[in-house]
């Protein structure tokens, strides 16, 4: 029964956002329980605590860590339906700073720092959202860009990351800057 309605709840999902996710089949098989972890974790992000440009480019930014095409595409999906303007998507795509406005792009600038470990850069950035959007705005920016990797990690994980694909903002296939370069 639990398999049941959680195979419905992805079906559902590829449905809505033309998106295979066969990766999350494999957990509902393995464990339904943690697939339903999983699933809740991933909707923490209070989405009324920081403007939706921001926790856009946050979490585009943990995708593209993680990702090169089919998560990005559905954050970027995500993110339109959510009211972001396409010029603002691809902004964020092509590493376009001035393109994505001053909201976008101190999420974009906070994110990158956080995950290539620019200590200071992002301490200042921190600061700066916190007086923008309090501790809450702060909070809902971090949870948007560590939850976004999620989804592609366990992909990837699951053997299911094998291929990369274009990405489009509104039918205009868009180049995707891999702005965040981990260390190894």
């Amino acid at each position: 029964m639990l398999r049941a309605l959680c195979r419905a709840f992805v079906a559902r999902m590829e449905r809505d956002w033309r998106y295979d996710a066969s990766y999350m089949r494999d957990l509902i098989d393995a464990r339904p329980s943690s697939f339903l972890k999983f699933a809740v974790v991933t909707t923490l992000v209070p989405r009324r605590d920081a403007p939706a440009e921001a926790l856009a480019a946050a979490g585009i930014v943990g995708t593209i860590a993680e990702d090169c095409g089919p998560c990005t595409q559905i954050s970027v999906d995500m993110a339109a339906k959510g009211g972001v303007a396409p010029t603002v998507l691809r902004a964020i795509l092509a590493g376009d700073r001035p393109g994505m406005g001053e909201t976008a792009r101190l999420a974009y600038d906070f994110a990158r720092a956080s995950l290539e470990k620019r200590l200071e850069e992002a301490d200042a950035l921190r600061d700066e959202i916190v007086r923008r959007w309090g501790q809450k705005g702060l909070a809902a920016i971090a949870l948007a860009l560590t939850t976004a990797r999620m989804y592609p990690t366990l992909k990837y994980a699951l053997g299911h990351g094998k291929a990369c694909s274009k990405v489009s903002v509104a039918g205009e296939p868009m180049p995707v800057v891999r702005a965040v370069a981990l260390a190894a």
